[in-house]
């Protein structure tokens, strides 16, 4: 069953290693295969990753679209290593991202991730208001 995908005026979409802009009108897209898609909204550019979480998140984001994931793998375990000894109250999403990792299921990961990085961004605030 293919996927489906609505673009609004503008909107941009990246398919496999291709990035896709949408033209002046809204367009239905349907594709068909196994190849990483990640919309715009969820794409992280680099500079954007000012946090641990949203560095892992882009590290992720990375994988997911890579055609030979596993190379990124110590930047990634590195990473998490690092949130982990910072906040040892994330280990269980941790175990849980690392096993999606460890399967392959890059995809799932990043959405993972997008729950940690909520964590962390109630984290931070919480500490500024100390």
């Amino acid at each position: 069953m293919p996927l489906k995908i609505e673009l609004k005026p503008g909107e941009r979409l990246i398919v496999g290693n291709a990035l896709i802009t949408n033209d002046k009108e809204r367009v239905k897209l349907f594709i068909e295969g196994n190849v990483p898609i990640l919309r715009e909204k969820y794409v992280l550019t680099e500079k954007e990753a000012d946090t641990p979480c949203k560095k892992v998140y882009y590290v992720l984001q990375e994988m997911y679209l890579a055609k030979d994931p596993k190379i990124l793998h110590p930047e990634y375990f590195a990473r998490i290593s690092e949130i982990t000894k910072a906040a040892p109250s994330f280990a269980p999403a941790i175990d849980e991202l690392n096993n999606d990792i460890l399967s392959g299921d890059y995809y799932s990961a990043l959405k993972h991730m997008m729950a940690l990085i909520e964590k962390e961004a109630e984290l931070l605030e919480r500490a500024k208001g100390k």
